[in-house]
């Protein structure tokens, strides 16, 4: 565990977890270093790594003991995303805290930028821009044509009050923010009770949704139309190795059935968040007659999702909620 010699109190803690991430850890923390904005710490937390990352990190932490800090879990154990995020929250002495997987990076002024919005906006709990998905790092010339930034799908520079994000991100009508790309008050991060740490294994693509959940029940937010970060694409990913392995269906339907067992143990009542919910367990639910893949289970979910297409366009507010809030 890392001893801290402290200066002054640093304004942002940056978190970098990590877990064999020797390919591409130092330019996530030379990203880091080139940012323009300098009141910052960063953590770099090892969830067990068994390659040259670990040496890597601990080799900054040596040169800025005063601003880097290597920390690990007891006996170098591997404990899955949520616990290392969470260990990195625990430590952080920020008033404010950025994540950034170690295969990803920031764009220079990315915290001079932030801090200075969410300064001026006290009431926002979680501020977020548009991030690139970047295939191009690879330098092959098809790459380049792969680069997209969603849309962010809400109104930008403007208070989000709480839930409305909520359902915006589970039906799709809003980009889901990228971990790289937030920025949140340590306060509320630690309010919600951290990343959620059942989230491992096949399911560890959902527990960034799990903790933007609870951050969007509990505070405000606010989009920023700028791209502030670069969101990796490469086949050792998570998303990539889930979809590969054809197993989003089920972790999506894990979170799914998270959310709904946290949403009615908090006592949410928002009736537009319960319809996003419903909408989507319906969706993913697939009854035991339907083969898990091929082509009948893909025409089935593009019936259901036309369904739900026609019936927000043609069905009033109120018979909506009555379908799938009732009860």
């Amino acid at each position: 565990m890392a001893v801290r010699h402290d200066i002054q109190e640093p304004q942002v803690s940056v978190i970098i977890i990590f877990l064999n991430a020797e390919k591409f850890i130092e330019e996530a923390i030379q990203s880091v270093l080139a940012q323009t904005y300098h009141n910052w710490e960063l953590l770099l937390v090892d969830d067990g790594s068994t390659d040259a990352s670990t040496t890597i990190a601990q080799g900054f932490a040596e040169q800025r003991p005063q601003q880097i800090y290597y920390l690990e879990h007891p006996d170098h154990q591997n404990c899955g995303k949520g616990a290392s995020r969470n260990l990195g929250i625990d430590h952080a002495k920020g008033k404010f805290i950025a994540f950034l997987d170690a295969d990803d990076v920031w764009l220079p002024h990315k915290l001079e930028e932030q801090v200075v919005i969410i300064e001026a906006n006290p009431e926002v709990g979680m501020l977020y821009g548009d991030t690139l998905y970047w295939y191009s790092w690879t330098g092959n010339p098809a790459d380049i044509q792969r680069d997209f930034t969603p849309k962010l799908g809400v109104e930008s520079d403007t208070l989000i009050e709480p839930p409305k994000l909520l359902p915006l991100f589970l039906r799709g009508k809003a980009a889901v923010p990228c971990t790289c790309s937030i920025l949140i008050k340590r306060d509320v991060a630690r309010e919600v009770g951290g990343f959620e740490e059942a989230f491992r294994g096949i399911y560890n693509i959902y527990e960034d949704q799990a903790f933007y959940a609870k951050v969007c029940l509990k505070t405000s937010g606010w989009a920023v139309n700028r791209c502030w970060d670069k969101y990796r694409q490469h086949a050792g990913a998570s998303v990539a190795i889930a979809h590969v392995t054809q197993q989003e269906y089920e972790a999506r339907y894990f979170f799914l059935k998270w959310l709904g067992d946290y949403i009615s143990q908090e006592g949410i009542e928002d009736k537009a968040v319960w319809e996003a919910l419903r909408k989507e367990l319906w969706l993913k639910q697939r009854p035991a007659w339907l083969p898990a893949s091929g082509r009948l289970p893909s025409l089935v979910r593009w019936l259901k999702k036309w369904f739900l297409r026609v019936e927000e366009r043609i069905l009033p507010l109120s018979i909506r909620r009555w379908l799938w809030v009732r009860g």
